[in-house]
């Protein structure tokens, strides 16, 4: 159902069931999922490509240009996948030329008033908090949760199963499975309850917990810490992960409080 007191701009494509409600504005370039949602007053601007069964509440933006002196115009995207709800305020920047696109995955929620930068790359199931806010070219992994008011720098990485505390500031990358808080930000212990809601076996819980205390409890520098990881515990998908992620940060990883 699209209302008469919407606007929608006749090259824009819309699949089947979806509902445009009054004074939204789906603009040229723009492609929406069966089944999705357009609050009313949400704006959906060039270069949005929406999954099915999003919900977009009023008042957001997605695929408004980006905040980057840099944009010159060019073609990009802003991605949002299937089953995400994006709620009220919230603002999604397409890419740049740095990226060419924007990406939110899918079963995500975007808290009100978050606001998502040029080429960041959200994961499926991630939480994004209330007027947090992502710089531009972050990534953020799977199942990540940032409690509101989290601001994240530009080129941070947020690794998997994260959980970060309200109002923390992000400067440099949080690695996979932790909970994270204090200023500066600090490594708080393992996300053990996130991870045993997601269907981690204790074993496994165990093990990764096992990996950190050798990262973080040691003594070891991140170099020393990553030899002994490698040599202590067998290859598994979790510890070649969290290997993998730090020896690729570019900005350093947090460390223990």
């Amino acid at each position: 159902m699209i209302s008469d007191l919407a606007f929608v701009h006749p090259e824009a494509r819309l699949g089947k069931d979806v509902t445009v409600e009054p004074f939204a504005y789906i603009d040229r370039n723009v492609e929406i999922g069966d089944g999705t949602w357009i609050g009313p007053n949400a704006t959906v601007l060039y270069g949005a490509r929406i999954g099915k069964n999003c919900k977009i509440f009023p008042s957001s933006v997605v695929s408004g240009i980006p905040q980057d002196l840099k944009f010159k115009g060019e073609e990009s995207t802003a991605e949002i996948g299937d089953n995400t709800t994006i709620r009220e305020g919230v603002t999604v920047n397409r890419g740049t030329a740095a990226v060419g696109r924007t990406v939110v995955g899918s079963n995500c929620l975007l808290m009100a008033y978050s606001h998502i930068g040029h080429d960041s790359a959200v994961g499926n199931f991630c939480i994004i908090g209330n007027s947090s806010g992502l710089a531009g070219e972050v990534k953020v992994d799977d199942w990540a949760i940032l409690s509101g008011g989290t601001l994240v720098h530009q080129f941070v990485h947020i690794g998997a199963h994260v959980m970060i505390g309200g109002g923390s500031r992000v400067r440099i990358d949080v690695p996979p499975y932790i909970k994270a808080d204090r200023e500066p930000l600090s490594y708080m212990g393992l996300n053990s309850v996130g991870l045993t809601r997601r269907g981690f076996e204790k074993e496994r819980i165990d093990e990764i917990h096992n990996i950190y205390r050798v990262l973080f409890q040691s003594g070891l520098n991140n170099s020393q810490a990553l030899e002994k990881i490698e040599q202590d515990f067998k290859p598994s998908e979790d510890r070649d992960y969290i290997i993998q992620f730090i020896r690729k940060s570019e900005r350093g990883i947090i460390r223990s409080r």
